[in-house]
C-alpha cells in the first residue's frame, strides 16, 4: 500500500522491499528540528530502515566535526559505513582561516580507517558559495581527488549549479576509478557524459517530485550497473513526504519511483543497487 500522511505529518514506513538495498548518502548526525544527535541516538533510525529492506548506509560528514562522527559512528554500527571530507562550503572559510590544510591532513588520516570507505562529499558547489569562494572550492576539490586516489576509496561528488567544472576538474585530475556523483542534479546530457565516463549515478527523493521530468530522463539513460539511490537525510523527502524530515526509513519510496521510470521490476533495481553499493564500498 502507498504511504498516506499522517495526522501530524509524520512520515510513515513504506512497503518493505523485497531485497535489501543500501542508502548511499545520508547524514544522521543532522537534525533538521533542532538538538544534538548523538553516535548513540542513530539505533531506531537503523532499526527502522532494516525493517523496510535498507540495512546499510553510508554516514557522510562535510566537516571536522561531521568527519569524527562519521568514523564514530561507522565503529558502533554495524550498517553504517563512512565518508569524509571538506563540504565545499566548508573550504572557503576554513581556507580564510588559514585551516583547511590542517582538515585536508585529517581528510587524508581518516581515510585509511578500515570502515571508511568514501572520500566526499566534496565537489563545488556556486549556488551558496559566490565567486569569490570558488577558487578555494576548486583546489579544495582537487586534494579530495588525489586523496582518494592515494587512499584507494570511492570519491563521492557535490554538484550543485557547478556541472561543467565539476567535469572539468575531475578530467584534468583524472578521477578515481570509483567516482559517484551524489544526489545528481544534472539534465539528459549531463548524465549521458557520466555514464560515457563511468561515474555512477546517485538519486534522492527528488526523483519523485512531479517537476522533476528532467531527473527522470537522466535516470532513464542510467545503466543498472551504475545506478544508486540515497536519501541526504535529513533533506530531499520523497513524495509524499515532501518537506518532512527524511530518514533512510523512507528510501523504498524512491526505490519505486525509479524502478517505474527505467521499467524494470522493484526487485531487479534493488539487486542492482545492493551489487553497485557493495562494489563501490566493499562489504559492510
Amino acid at each position: 500500500m502507498t504511504s498516506q500522511p499522517s495526522r501530524r505529518g509524520e512520515p510513515e514506513p513504506p512497503d518493505p522491499l523485497p531485497i535489501p538495498v543500501v542508502d548511499n548518502h545520508t547524514h544522521l548526525d543532522i537534525s533538521r528540528e533542532g538538538g544534538t544527535v548523538g553516535v548513540d541516538d542513530l539505533g531506531p533510525a537503523l532499526r527502522a530502515a532494516a525493517a523496510v529492506g535498507v540495512d546499510r548506509v553510508v554516514q557522510i560528514g562535510c566537516d571536522p566535526a561531521g568527519n569524527e562522527f562519521a568514523v564514530a559512528a561507522a565503529e558502533a554500527h554495524p550498517a553504517v559505513l563512512a565518508g569524509v571530507a571538506v563540504h565545499p562550503n566548508e573550504a572557503p572559510g576554513l581556507a580564510a582561516a588559514g585551516s583547511l590544510d590542517t582538515a585536508l591532513a585529517r581528510v587524508e588520516e581518516l581515510a585509511g580507517h578500515p570502515r571508511v570507505r568514501v572520500v566526499g562529499e566534496t565537489g563545488l558547489d556556486h549556488y551558496r558559495t559566490g565567486p569569490e569562494g570558488h577558487a578555494a572550492q576548486e583546489e579544495s576539490f582537487r586534494r579530495h581527488v588525489d586523496i582518494a586516489k592515494r587512499t584507494g576509496r570511492a570519491l563521492q561528488i557535490h554538484d550543485r549549479d557547478a556541472h561543467a567544472d565539476v567535469l572539468r576538474v575531475l578530467a584534468e585530475e583524472g578521477a578515481p576509478e570509483r567516482t559517484v556523483m551524489h544526489c545528481f542534479s544534472g539534465d539528459l546530457d549531463l548524465a549521458r557524459e557520466c555514464v560515457a565516463r563511468g561515474y555512477h549515478l546517485s538519486f534522492s527523493g527528488t526523483v519523485t517530485f512531479k517537476n522533476a521530468k528532467g531527473l527522470r530522463d537522466a535516470l532513464s539513460v542510467t545503466p543498472l550497473e551504475l545506478v544508486l539511490v540515497e536519501t541526504d537525510a535529513p533533506y530531499l523527502t520523497p513524495h509524499p513526504w515532501r518537506g518532512a524530515s527524511n530518514s533512510p526509513m523512507l528510501v523504498p519510496l524512491t526505490v519505486r519511483a525509479m524502478a517505474a521510470t527505467l521499467g524494470v521490476a522493484v526487485a531487479t533495481l534493488c539487486e542492482a543497487v545492493s551489487e553497485n553499493s557493495e562494489r563501490l564500498y566493499g562489504p559492510w
